[in-house]
């Protein structure tokens, strides 16, 4: 892998992880220091952070005796430019973290966050930034779960225009 990397036109490869706050990004993010660290010497690691988009409609649930009903509002535009202004902060404490432990590697780390659904927002920095390898954890979501809300994972695999590599956190099993 290492020299997939580095063999190339004289060209520097860019390195790109994608990051979330689950477990499985931090994983894949510190699987690439340990195991790419020398292909990444060259030009900064670029990490990046979807931010979701608010939305102008906030879903309530009523109690109704047993059942439920939701009901949708219309929320006033503070509270959307609040909620964006809250995604930044978030995407942003989380890029500064993950630069702070590339640096703790000694490898320089670039931060990218852009607003958007993961998966299109994942996939557009790729072309943006001209990304040569994308790098992503696996959250691990059973075959139903994965069927009804997606994958992140899948989806850049089939719409990244560049390799895409998942990795996979162990399963530890205890006897």
């Amino acid at each position: 892998m290492a020299e997939a990397l580095e063999n190339g036109t004289g060209t520097d490869k860019k390195v790109m992880v994608a990051i979330d706050e689950s477990d499985c990004s931090h994983y894949a993010l510190m699987w690439v220091l340990d195991n790419l660290k020398d292909s990444i010497t060259k030009s900064p690691l670029i990490i990046f952070v979807a931010q979701p988009p608010a939305t102008g409609n906030i879903t309530f649930a009523a109690p109704l005796g047993v059942a439920r009903m939701y009901y949708p509002i219309s929320s006033t535009p503070g509270y959307v430019e609040s909620a964006q202004e809250n995604h930044r902060k978030f995407a942003v404490a989380l890029l500064e973290k993950a630069k702070q432990i590339c640096a703790s590697h000694g490898v320089e780390a670039k931060v990218v966050t852009e607003i958007g659904d993961p998966k299109t927002a994942i996939c557009d920095a790729v072309e943006k930034h001209n990304i040569n390898l994308l790098i992503l954890g696996e959250r691990g979501h059973g075959t139903i779960k994965r069927a009804i809300l997606g994958s992140v994972s899948n989806y850049c695999v089939q719409n990244a225009k560049c390799p895409v590599l998942v990795v996979k956190k162990a399963q530890v099993q205890v006897a």
